[in-house]
């Protein structure tokens, strides 16, 4: 049994070629910012995070917030289908294996049910083709 298993719907389903990639069609924006005030929370889609140097956003571009201090516009995601348990192993390791392989960088977040890989809007036809070509189902 492979390690690259998803859990849906209760259910584990084995290897690469069932395994789903969403596509996210919005654009996408990684930013830091002085604060979280300006972050508008009721907006669909934004990752936050914070440590002891920064406080870091993921958003929509049309959504950074004025108080940002630097961004990197032009990227484009997809996440794994279906919530993962959080002992499966090699998942995310696969994934950017693969397209490391075709020179496709990626930016990886994680949620509790899943995780998603941006890669520059450049590169997210090819990677969304290498990821096909390599057995995974894109939608």
């Amino acid at each position: 049994m492979e390690l690259s298993m998803v859990k849906s719907n209760s259910q584990f389903v084995e290897g690469n070629n069932l395994l789903v990639l969403n596509k996210l069609e919005q654009l996408l924006t990684v930013c830091k910012v002085k604060n979280i005030d300006d972050i508008d929370l009721s907006k669909e889609f934004y990752f936050i995070g914070k440590t002891d140097e920064e406080i870091s956003l993921v958003c929509e571009t049309d959504d950074v917030p004025e108080n940002t201090i630097e961004r990197e516009d032009g990227w484009r995601g997809f996440r794994i289908q279906g919530i993962l348990d959080f002992s499966l192993i090699g998942i995310l390791s696969k994934l950017s294996g693969i397209l490391a392989d075709n020179k496709i960088g990626i930016f990886a977040v994680s949620t509790f049910n899943t995780d998603y890989i941006l890669v520059k809007d450049v590169d997210f036809e090819k990677s969304l083709a290498v990821l096909s070509n390599a057995g995974y189902t894109v939608i």
